[in-house]
């Protein structure tokens, strides 16, 4: 099963969403994991070593920071991006197709924009 992360970009209701609808999946906060405020890079980071696909909806630095992971070949488990007017039901229901749908390994320097 993949192991997600949300960073501090993501709508708190997604969170919820995802907790509520599949109370056994596998979602760490960003901020439950002690990096509250912490940079782009640094949360990239730290979700390599976990190996958790990272949720946000920061569209204006993280992904290029991703991008930068793989072109100097560090791990990167891969990026869901999430539109910020994007409807929260549909937006919880593609991150659970994508969860039940793939391995983590599918994922690896991957950047996936959600909506689908």
């Amino acid at each position: 099963m993949i192991r997600f992360a949300a960073d501090e970009n993501v709508n708190g209701r997604v969170y919820d969403g995802l907790r509520r609808a599949q109370p056994d999946l596998d979602i760490v906060r960003a901020q439950d994991a002690g990096l509250s405020g912490a940079d782009d890079r640094e949360v990239l980071a730290w979700a390599a070593v976990e190996r958790r696909v990272l949720l946000t909806s920061d569209r204006r630095t993280l992904i290029g920071f991703a991008y930068e992971r793989v072109s100097t070949g560090l791990a990167m488990p891969g990026v869901v991006v999430i539109g910020d007017d994007a409807p929260i039901g549909p937006i919880i229901d593609d991150i659970l197709l994508l969860a039940g749908a793939s391995r983590s390994d599918e994922w690896e320097g991957q950047v996936v924009y959600l909506p689908l």
